[in-house]
């Protein structure tokens, strides 16, 4: 295999040949979006205007290098999905949002020929106006980040591994093969800090030497990769947008415990994840940096593929591995642990995308200095998929022990109402880690996100779904809408998840059609309990949490659906208020004297108006008011 350091000189001499870079967004929400036909748009426009342009860099061969005006390469999401189709101008610094196929003439005319911005294409804050050119000058969306995972994602060509090495890539992987054994390997990993990234935060080094003492002639390295969360696009985004880096982290983790095999388990419902990965496991082949003697060494390592069906419970390791062994994905009691009896019955460690992602970089900084960011137990960044109620969406990653309130209201630019505006006094609450997870509320604001503090209010971190909601949110139809979707993705193979979630969803689905009571609050709550204490995986454990959750913080919701038989926010349509039109009012007061609860109340000839924590909606004031006012 050729070394390293040559492919990083042979790229760089190729790339110092081509004047500017254009990056447009190639993952999957620009891609939706219309991302590669501003790319073909560009592409064209750049050739019509008589520029020299290339999308490859890829030539190993210096002498084939020649000059080029432009070089074009389409990137992994870059986060900001809210501004999407985004292209980016470098060394210019400019970059662009909510880009179509028509700007392309004039982004070459003005930004590639003469070096001119164009103001209209720019991001403008949504509260200050202000205008921000892009990479030289960042949107606060990115000033208040720290891309470390990520930080190559929306940059690098994922389908270009020369330019993936030229940033740094396997030479982390060099080394674990060539300067360390696999004992100290799992040390530095011990002392970083490293802890997993999907949703349960078990330390990394601690996993990878239960595996490493096994002994074993097989072992085996698994990513998972089967995201399940609703709303949640981390891992995919990774995979789709430097797929290199999980195959490096995959490497560590073979020299680390002695694995010969692994796989990368990812969800059908990720076409372009899927090519990636694939295309760059075929590349790394090419190189020599998979397969037999790796880096010149004795070891031998290879990456399989392995499509899910879409079952949110093989997020759980081991249902994820009785899949990949052809089984239906249903967990197994613990102990024995994976790493002692994993994938087809072999030691077997398992870390998710974004982990293995991580796995190089620490390898790189060192474990003191990669403890440096983030708290004392949880060291590093997190990447979030934040969503909801939020002027700016997309995929951020910030350091544990940063707040709600920095990344909604700084981050996130901020709380949209019920119309659409910025206003932060409409924030409700942030369900965090899916349906997984918990509510966090306003109290909540200035809670340091890590997995000690959140696990310490019955929230998790996850894998890293976030949705801000309004205060138009109705809190017990959240919980409704999550409990209906792990109820539906319960496997079935425990009693507790099987049989409780299916009584605690029908309880709230009383509730929201006005049959509940305030026995049913108990009941929830206590049910909720039980399969929190009693299910077989940690599936089954957290399905609760949404809803003990929202009984926590939002009681008086609650309260106000079986007591009152009113939603607050007016959302469950079989607890509808009872309201008097003041259009058609006329004021005649026959609607009052009705009313068996005294209800409504209103002065002669002016408008009436219905209390709708008093009324019980008995229909009488709707049968005797003769303006039809009241409905």
């Amino acid at each position: 295999m050729p070394k390293l350091e040559q492919i990083r000189e042979n790229y760089n001499a190729a790339r110092a040949l081509c004047e500017k870079r254009i990056v447009v967004c190639a993952g999957t929400g620009c891609i939706a979006n219309g991302s590669m036909k501003v790319f073909d748009a560009l592409k064209n426009a750049i050739a019509l205007s008589g520029l020299e342009v290339t999308v490859s860099l890829k030539s190993d061969d210096p002498k084939e290098h020649k000059h080029h005006d432009v070089y074009m390469v389409g990137s992994g999401c870059q986060g900001f999905c809210q501004v999407g189709p985004l292209v980016t101008i470098e060394p210019n610094g400019i970059m662009y949002g909510h880009v179509k196929p028509e700007d392309a003439e004039e982004i070459v005319a003005k930004s590639i020929v003469k070096d001119e911005v164009i103001e209209r294409l720019l991001y403008h804050d949504p509260v200050t106006g202000t205008a921000y050119k892009g990479v030289g000058g960042d949107p606060p969306f990115y000033t208040k980040q720290q891309r470390t995972g990520l930080k190559d994602c929306g940059n690098v060509d994922p389908e270009n591994i020369s330019e993936y090495i030229a940033h740094g890539g396997y030479f982390a992987a060099r080394d674990a093969y060539s300067r360390y054994s696999a004992e100290e390997l799992c040390k530095i990993y011990q002392e970083s800090g490293l802890r997993g990234r999907g949703g349960g935060g078990f330390s990394t080094g601690l996993k990878w030497n239960f595996a490493r003492v096994e002994d074993n002639a097989k072992k085996y390295v698994v990513c998972n990769g089967d995201e399940g969360d609703p709303g949640a696009f981390m891992d995919r985004s990774i995979l789709e947008g430097n797929p290199h880096s999980v195959i490096e982290g995959m490497l560590i983790a073979a020299r680390a415990i002695g694995a010969d095999e692994g796989y990368v388990y990812v969800r059908m419902e990720y076409p372009l994840a899927c090519s990636r990965i694939r295309e760059a496991i075929q590349t790394a082949e090419a190189y020599g940096i998979l397969g037999d003697h790796i880096f010149g060494t004795d070891f031998s390592f290879r990456i399989n593929v392995m499509e899910g069906a879409g079952a949110f419970v093989c997020g759980e390791e081991t249902a994820l591995l009785a899949s990949i062994e052809g089984k239906r994905g249903m967990p197994n009691p613990k102990p024995p642990f994976p790493a002692q009896k994993g994938l087809f019955g072999k030691p077997t460690v398992i870390n998710n995308v974004e982990t293995l992602a991580l796995v190089p970089i620490v390898l790189q900084q060192g474990a003191e200095n990669y403890r440096k960011v983030g708290t004392a137990k949880s060291p590093g960044t997190k990447t979030f998929a934040l969503t909801g109620h939020v002027a700016n969406t997309g995929l951020i990653e910030v350091p544990f022990g940063t707040t709600i309130r920095e990344i909604v209201f700084e981050i996130g630019g901020g709380v949209l109402d019920k119309d659409g505006k910025i206003n932060n006094d409409a924030f409700k609450a942030v369900q965090i880690g899916g349906p997984s997870g918990g509510c966090l509320t306003r109290e909540h604001l200035d809670l340091p996100l890590d997995f000690d503090s959140l696990g310490s209010i019955g929230a998790m971190v996850g894998s890293g779904g976030m949705v801000v909601m309004n205060d138009s949110t109705c809190m017990v139809e959240t919980a409704r809408y999550f409990m209906t979707f792990t109820q539906h993705e319960s496997c079935g193979k425990c009693v507790p998840c099987r049989e409780g979630t299916r009584q605690m969803l029908e309880m709230l689905e009383d509730i929201t059609n006005g049959e509940g009571t305030e026995e049913t609050l108990e009941l929830l709550a206590e049910a909720g309990e039980a399969v929190k204490l009693t299910s077989l995986c940690g599936l089954g454990k957290s399905a609760p949490s949404p809803v003990l959750s929202t009984l926590r913080y939002f009681r008086e919701e609650y309260e106000a659906h079986v007591k009152a038989k009113y939603c607050p926010t007016k959302t469950c349509k079989a607890l509808s208020p009872i309201a008097i039109d003041p259009a058609l009012c006329r004021g005649c007061t026959l609607c009052k004297r009705v009313c068996p609860v005294g209800a409504i109340s209103g002065e002669v000839k002016q408008a009436h108006v219905i209390d709708p924590m008093l009324c019980i909606k008995c229909g009488a004031c709707i049968t005797t008011c003769k303006f039809k006012a009241i409905s």
